[in-house]
């Protein structure tokens, strides 16, 4: 708990500045670097051992994220970003048949690695479209935070209501230490933090209602990312994604949760007019 805690204190603001302040074309490397690391991570759990095949399939993701970044505004972008939230809807009911796909068979790892795709890509485009939304001189890039600190309010809570009062497990063959009070501290943390959030960007009355609702979807698919990104580290027999972030794992482990949230918070966001 210690070493996780020196973690968070030293990368949190670093990421927040980067966040509010960068222009999004570097942004955008960074987050492009951050994505092919969580990559490279799921061929590992998704049980690929040949590391020159995990190489080419970082090389077409790089290319993939290049071309997502020319239309994360278009229409394709939007059919990517759509797609993802699809696709949570499926990865949801993988997780009620949790052991569908364990075996190590090439069948199987092929569709973890197609998920991996559906993962990270509509994630990034989603995250892109959110930085550009405001990317002038003059503006810091509040939507893209409001986001992520929805997903870290969620952790947040999800961990001290859990801590307290968490006695029924959520789905203790996934993942053991999640609980039904975790949830619960999740959705009512993060409805606080949402409203608080939502008021300093001068969001009110209906809107800010409607953006409430939206940020409790989010934070529901950010538990489901959590649990989906356990589900493969156990098909694969695999403890952490990575050893990138002491205490914390790896980049899949960080970011599993807003991998999911993204995509329905951007297309949120576009349906609430924000």
């Amino acid at each position: 708990m210690k070493q996780r805690v020196i973690t968070a204190l030293l990368i949190t603001p670093l990421a927040i500045a980067m966040i509010l302040l960068l222009p999004s074309t570097i942004y955008a490397f960074v987050i492009a670097g951050l994505c092919l690391l969580a990559t490279w991570e799921w061929t590992r759990m998704a049980g690929m051992r040949s590391r020159p095949l995990r190489a080419v399939l970082l090389a077409v993701c790089a290319l993939a994220l290049l071309l997502l970044w020319d239309c994360a505004d278009a229409v394709a972008g939007w059919i990517a970003i759509v797609t993802g939230c699809v696709w949570w809807l499926f990865a949801l009911a993988w997780l009620r048949h949790f052991s569908w796909g364990a075996a190590p068979t090439r069948e199987n790892i092929t569709i973890k690695l197609i998920a991996g795709a559906l993962v990270i890509l509509p994630a990034w485009t989603a995250m892109m479209q959110l930085h550009r939304s405001q990317d002038s001189p003059h503006a810091w890039h509040t939507w893209a935070l409001y986001a992520l600190v929805l997903v870290w309010a969620a952790d947040t809570f999800a961990y001290l209501a859990g801590r307290r009062w968490g006695k029924t497990k959520l789905a203790p063959n996934i993942s053991p230490g999640k609980t039904i009070a975790g949830v619960y501290g999740a959705l009512a943390g993060s409805a606080l933090v949402a409203l608080i959030g939502g008021w300093l960007l001068q969001v009110r009355g209906a809107s800010l209602a409607g953006l409430l609702v939206l940020a409790l979807i989010v934070v529901v698919f950010s538990i489901i990312g959590d649990l989906f990104e356990s589900l493969i580290k156990r098909h694969g027999n695999v403890k952490d994604s990575g050893t990138l972030f002491p205490g914390h794992g790896g980049v899949c482990d960080r970011l599993d949760g807003i991998f999911a949230a993204l995509p329905f918070f951007a297309v949120g966001k576009f349906l609430l007019g924000l």
